[in-house]
C-alpha cells in the first residue's frame, strides 16, 4: 500500500505545483484571479472494516478554487481602460454567446467597444439626447457623428443694477447711444441649425426702483420688452410686459429675433432675471447662461463610477452616450473558466444579476484604470517551497517502501 499512497501524494504535489505555476505565470495578467488547489484524503470502501483501524490510501485533488478577491487598481490614462472595484463582471458577447470577464482593457473597432479577442462589451444604449435605455443590454457603440444642435429658448441671467445710477442723459432710447441707457450686455444664442448670433440686452432706469428692459439681435431691431420693479431692499418684486400687464412668467420677458440661415424664424426667446438685484455699486453680471448649443464632434469620453459613458464634445457640452453595467453571481466559483480572461455561467454559478455599478452587491467602475492580478507573489513563492517539499517527501515514502521490499526479497 505504500506505493499507492506515495504515488497519490506525488500526483497531488504535482497538481499543486501546476496551480501555483499558473498563478505565477499570470502575475501580470489584467483581472486574473489566483487559484488554490484543495485536496481530500481517500479510504478504501470496506463493509467489514473497523473504523478505528482504517488506513488511508492516499489523497486526491478535490477542487481548484479561484479566489475572487480584489486586485490592485492601476491608473493607465487610457479612456478605454476600465477597472472594477468590488463585485461584478463585464458582460461580453461574441456570435450571440455571452461570457463574463474582469479584464477591462478595451479598444474600439468600427465604433464598437471590444476586447483584444474582438468580443463586444455589452451595456445600456443611449438615445440621441442622452437618455439611457436599461431594458436590455446591447453591444456598446460610441457615436462618432455630430452632436445635433439645440436651439436657444431661454437666457437665464442675474444682474445687479446700480441703485445710485441717475436717469440717462438722453431720454429717447437708441442702442447706438450710450447716453440713453444705463447698462448693456451681449450674449450668444443658437438657432435650430446651430447658427450663432449675438443678442444685446439693455437696462434703462426710468425712476427709483424702476428699469425698462430692451432686447434684440445685435444687427437687428432692439425693442422694449418690459419693465422690472425693485423694492427698497433691492430685491426684484415684479415685471411687466411692453403693454404694462404682468409678464406671462414672473421675472421673465418674452421676445423674438430673426434668423437668416434657413432655421426656424422668428426665434422665440425668454430672458429670465429672477435673481437680479438693485444694490448700490457698479452694474454687472452675476450669471448669464443661455441654453442651446451649436453642432459639435465627439472629442473624448470618460467612464463614471456608476458606469455612465459621458461624451465630451468640441462645443464644451457633455452627454451620456451609454452605460456599462456589471453582472454578479451568487456563486462565482461555479463559473467555468474559458481562458482568455473569460468565464461562462453554469447552474452552479446561479443566474446572472445585471445592474448599474454601485447597485446592491455590485461594485463601482474607475475609468482610465485597470484591475491588476490578485496574485500575491510572496505567498505563492512560499507555497511553491511547500509543494516542492511535499513532492520530495512523497518520493521518499516510495523510496522507503522500495527498501522494505528489497529487504524482504533478500531474506
Amino acid at each position: 500500500m505504500g506505493y499507492q499512497q506515495g504515488l497519490s501524494g506525488l500526483a497531488a504535489a504535482s497538481q499543486d505545483l501546476q496551480v501555483i505555476g499558473n498563478n505565477l505565470a499570470n502575475a501580470n495578467t489584467v483581472g486574473f484571479k489566483q487559484s488554490v488547489a484543495r485536496f481530500s484524503d481517500m479510504y478504501a470502501n470496506s463493509i467489514n472494516s473497523v473504523v478505528n483501524n482504517q488506513i488511508g490510501i492516499g489523497t486526491r485533488l478535490a477542487t481548484v478554487q479561484q479566489q475572487f478577491t480584489q486586485g490592485g487598481i492601476m491608473t493607465t490614462g487610457r479612456e478605454l481602460d476600465i477597472a472594477i472595484n468590488g463585485n461584478g463582471f463585464f458582460q461580453m458577447q461574441s456570435n450571440g454567446v455571452l461570457t463574463y470577464s474582469r479584464d477591462g482593457s478595451f479598444e474600439m473597432r468600427d465604433g464598437y467597444i471590444v476586447n483584444s479577442a474582438g468580443q463586444y462589451l455589452m451595456g445600456y444604449a443611449a438615445n440621441g439626447v442622452g437618455v439611457i435605455n436599461t431594458a436590455s443590454t446591447v453591444p456598446l457603440k460610441i457615436p462618432m457623428g455630430n452632436l445635433p444642435p439645440k436651439a436657444t429658448t431661454s437666457i437665464n441671467a442675474s444682474f445687479n443694477l446700480n441703485a445710485q445710477d441717475s436717469l440717462p442723459k438722453n431720454t429717447p432710447f437708441a442702442s447706438d447711444d450710450a447716453a440713453s441707457y444705463n447698462f448693456m450686455t451681449p450674449t450668444t444664442v443658437y438657432d435650430s441649425l446651430g447658427g450663432a448670433q449675438d443678442v444685446n440686452m439693455y437696462f434703462v432706469k426710468t425712476a427709483t426702483g424702476s428699469w425698462d428692459v430692451y432686447a434684440g439681435a445685435r444687427d437687428g431691431v432692439i425693442s422694449r420688452v418690459g419693465n422690472a420693479q425693485f423694492d427698497t431692499s433691492g430685491k426684484i418684486v415684479a415685471t411687466t410686459d411692453n403693454t404694462g400687464a404682468p409678464t406671462a412668467k414672473p421675472f421673465a420677458f418674452d421676445f423674438t429675433v430673426p434668423t437668416t440661415d434657413g432655421s426656424a424664424t422668428p426665434q422665440s426667446l425668454t430672458l429670465h432675471i429672477d435673481d437680479t438685484t438693485q444694490y448700490g455699486g457698479k452694474s454687472g453680471i452675476n450669471r448669464l447662461e443661455p441654453d442651446g448649443y451649436q453642432s459639435a464632434q465627439l472629442a473624448g469620453f470618460s467612464v463614471d463610477a456608476d458606469g455612465m459613458l459621458v461624451g465630451t464634445y468640441t462645443n464644451g457640452k457633455t452627454q451620456a452616450i451609454g452605460q456599462v453595467p456589471l453582472v454578479t453571481f451568487a456563486n462565482p466559483n461555479g463559473l467555468v473558466n474559458l481562458g482568455g480572461n473569460q468565464y461562462a455561467s453554469t447552474l452552479s454559478s446561479g443566474t446572472p444579476q445585471i445592474a448599474a455599478p454601485g447597485s446592491t452587491n455590485h461594485g463601482v467602475l474607475q475609468g482610465a484604470a485597470l484591475e491588476t492580478s490578485n496574485v500575491d507573489l510572496t505567498n505563492e513563492l512560499v507555497h511553491l517551497i511547500s509543494a516542492q517539499r511535499n513532492y520530495q517527501a512523497n518520493a521518499q515514502t516510495i523510496k522507503t517502501q522500495q527498501a522494505v521490499d528489497n529487504t524482504l526479497l533478500n531474506l
